[in-house]
């Protein structure tokens, strides 16, 4: 009997939010993930099954720091009084920015003869900008076996750029693909995503003028002006003469000072004696004077 009241009272409870569910306001958006070149407008969609008759619409835009209003009894709030307009319960931003991509929220509520009833959905947006000319650090010159690692880098585009490296006008390979293609080890490591060119050991082969290419899809690629690499062999032979000439100064200046030592130049009882010596020819000098006079 007691389990038969609970199945009855579980039954009930069933059937209130399948009545609740069937008239309560169903939101929808034709796209959740809405892009947008800068400087264009932008449509976010927005659906409900309520008649135009005492509804409420409100576009809200979820940030990190909180919610702010977009659209707001009637009109639209902020930055998007110029740039807003409703089609419905749907809107349509006009010169989309960078600083208008985010999570948009339609909130729908209508009161109806079951109270009042609300609906939302989100719209995501993404502001699509091309990529500004990139910045690349390459060294003049680098002496062959040394480490050395190229750079390329532009903070503009969204999505961010991938990037791309030239020598001498020809593309360098970057993919497995490609590598196994060619059928050898490339002397690089190439990352596009952070857009460095590493050599672990440089050489000769090289040398050559190198330059970087940003591409994000969005516009047109863009690269860097052409830098010029130069490598060289190590001089190990006027390293070696520059380190004898400078052991053969290091070895007169010290001779110098041994033979300066043993002539006791740098004694006390030198010193004395050149005092004395100075004093005696001062006494001679004034004894010679008088008796001139």
């Amino acid at each position: 009997m007691a389990s038969r009241r609970v199945f009855w009272l579980l039954f009930w409870h069933l059937g209130f939010l399948g009545y609740y569910k069937a008239y309560g306001i169903v939101v929808e958006t034709d796209t959740k993930d809405v892009t947008a070149n800068e400087f264009e407008e932008a449509f976010l969609s927005c659906k409900h099954n309520e008649g135009k008759e005492a509804t409420r619409v409100e576009w809200k835009k979820i940030t990190k720091t909180g919610v702010t209003f977009v659209y707001f009894e009637g009109s639209f709030v902020g930055d998007f009084k110029k740039r807003g307009e409703r089609v419905q319960s749907s809107i349509r931003i006009k010169n989309v920015t960078r600083k208008d991509s985010g999570k948009y929220r339609c909130e729908i509520s209508a009161s109806t003869e079951h109270g009042q009833q609300i609906g939302e959905v989100i719209v995501s947006l993404l502001v699509l900008v091309p990529p500004a000319p990139p910045a690349c650090e390459v060294p003049s010159s680098a002496m062959t076996g040394t480490v050395v690692e190229l750079r390329c880098k532009e903070n503009n585009g969204v999505p961010a750029s991938k990037y791309r490296w030239y020598r001498n006008g020809v593309l360098l390979p970057e993919s497995p693909a490609l590598r196994s293609i060619k059928k050898e080890r490339l002397p690089y490591i190439m990352n596009a995503t952070t857009g460095t060119l590493l050599f672990n050991s440089v050489s000769k082969n090289d040398t050559g003028e190198y330059y970087c290419e940003a591409d994000n899809k969005v516009g047109q690629p863009q690269k860097c002006s052409v830098k010029r690499m130069q490598v060289d062999d190590l001089n190990v032979g006027g390293i070696i003469a520059a380190v004898v000439i400078v052991a053969l100064i290091i070895a007169s200046c010290g001779l110098g000072v041994y033979y300066a030592q043993k002539k006791g130049y740098f004694s006390k009882a030198h010193s004395s004696a050149r005092k004395n010596k100075a004093a005696n020819s001062e006494k001679d000098f004034k004894h010679t004077k008088s008796f001139v006079i």
